[in-house]
């Protein structure tokens, strides 16, 4: 112990008479507290304001979508970012209006090839109709045609789909009826067995003369591709590394027509679904993107007890190329009258179909329909077995009743099932809707 206090207190001379040692420890100590100074310092102007931040403020846009502001707050903001002069990098806000959707300019009159239009017929409201729209632009499309009735049409609604770039809002008016009834797929025979039916065949209808106006509105605006989708679809690009639609179509060989994206169906784990594209992420892959053995061997347990391996449809959708002589041939594809077209199946693009996602889907389909709950009218209105088995549940059951039913036909609540299905590739999880979803949702409901 003597030996360790002796040696230790006669160290203590040789520390304090080296210069090199005293030298290095204040140089040490300077490279610490000089950075951890300036970030104080920082600190503190910027919240006492005297540092002004550039990624609060907002950049100016003359491309915004509806709502983001009102009249004085742009005024407000033209000000402060002349006074700035600078342009928001960021384009993040603190006021509450459609924050995601400022600053993304989508090139609406860019060069950028091939010019892709998407064509629709809807009664929805902004709550879905604005993310679908959202959604698609950030993907590749410039140009809409929204063939629009019932909650759509309404002036809360049209109003601030006219005013998005890009968008057109067409109106189901008598002049419109009269115009289509002169149109030569009217008075063709391929359409003609849907004519006067409610319901589904008449939407059905809707839909087909609606895209034949919208190939001329395309053909007018230089479009290059034309889509047919419902409000309740997404598509899905899969395999372009910028996950982009126009870099997809842009890779289609010159000879092709038509495009097929097979369809992937949603499957809800919940009852309780609200906004689809931001809370579903598990999709139903189609047969066309599954060994024939994984598809057979395990149909009846994706089936669950439903009549076909999907609740709805399970053709796909299409893009065509726009060109002369182009038709419809029903809501899910496209012909032309001069050549049989040269059509190509996506191996891995598919078109996301929301089916039945939110509970209410029962009782809204429901109430747009007026037919009898019975299996023989029910035919008269529905072409697909589960909208007959869901319409007539909707019209005869209780709410305990409708809930469970939807829950045993609709929801996936099997978790093991879930996961013998997931790893066998029947099922699949599908997050890139919600990533774009789940900003424009939550910017509605801070307006």
């Amino acid at each position: 112990m003597a030996g360790l206090y002796s040696s230790s207190s006669s160290s203590k001379p040789t520390l304090s008479s080296s210069p090199s040692s005293s030298s290095s420890s204040r140089l040490f100590l300077l490279v610490t507290l000089l950075p951890l100074s300036l970030a104080c310092f920082a600190f503190v102007l910027q919240w006492r304001g005297g540092l002004d931040d550039p990624v609060t403020h907002w950049s100016i846009d003359h491309h915004e979508f509806p709502g983001m502001v009102t009249t004085q707050e742009k005024r407000s903001l033209r000000r402060s970012v002349s006074d700035s002069g600078c342009v928001d990098l960021l384009g993040q806000s603190r006021s509450p209006s459609f924050p995601y959707f400022r600053n993304w300019k989508f090139d609406y009159h860019s060069d950028l090839k091939p010019r892709i239009c998407i064509t629709t017929s809807t009664s929805a409201g902004l709550e879905q109709t604005l993310p679908w729209i959202y959604f698609h632009k950030v993907i590749g499309v410039s140009t809409f045609y929204l063939f629009v009735e019932g909650k759509a049409a309404s002036p809360n609604v049209s109003r601030v789909l006219e005013t998005i770039p890009g968008v057109k809002v067409i109106y189901r008016t008598k002049e419109l009826e009269e115009k289509q009834a002169k149109s030569r797929i009217w008075n063709e025979t391929w359409l003609s067995s849907f004519f006067y039916k409610p319901c589904n065949y008449e939407l059905f209808v809707k839909q087909s003369l609606n895209m034949e106006m919208a190939i001329t509105m395309a053909q007018d605006a230089g479009m290059e591709w034309i889509i047919h989708l419902d409000t309740d679809e997404l598509i899905h690009p899969s395999g372009t590394h910028e996950y982009s639609l126009r870099k997809l179509l842009g890779n289609i060989s010159a000879d092709v027509d038509v495009v097929i994206f097979p369809n992937y169906e949603s499957s809800v784990e919940r009852d309780d679904i609200r906004e689809p594209f931001s809370e579903v992420s598990m999709f139903k892959k189609n047969f066309d993107h599954l060994l024939r053995d994984v598809y057979f061997g395990n149909y009846k347990d994706a089936t669950r007890g439903n009549p076909n391996y999907f609740l709805t449809y399970g053709n796909g959708k299409a893009a065509a190329r726009v060109q002369d002589h182009l038709r419809p041939n029903g809501a899910h594809r496209w012909h032309n009258y001069r050549k049989s077209p040269n059509e190509v199946k996506l191996e891995e693009a598919a078109v996301l179909h929301y089916t039945y996602p939110r509970f209410s889907d029962l009782t809204s389909r429901r109430d747009r329909c007026g037919c009898k709950p019975t299996k023989v009218d029910v035919k008269r209105c529905f072409m697909l077995e589960f909208d007959r088995a869901a319409f007539i549940i909707a019209s005869t059951a209780s709410s305990e009743e409708m809930l469970q039913w939807y829950r045993e036909h609709v929801v996936w609540t099997d978790e093991k099932l879930k996961l013998k299905l997931l790893r066998k590739g029947i099922l699949t999880r599908i997050y890139a809707p919600m990533v774009s979803s789940t900003n424009s949702n939550h910017a509605l409901y801070l307006t």
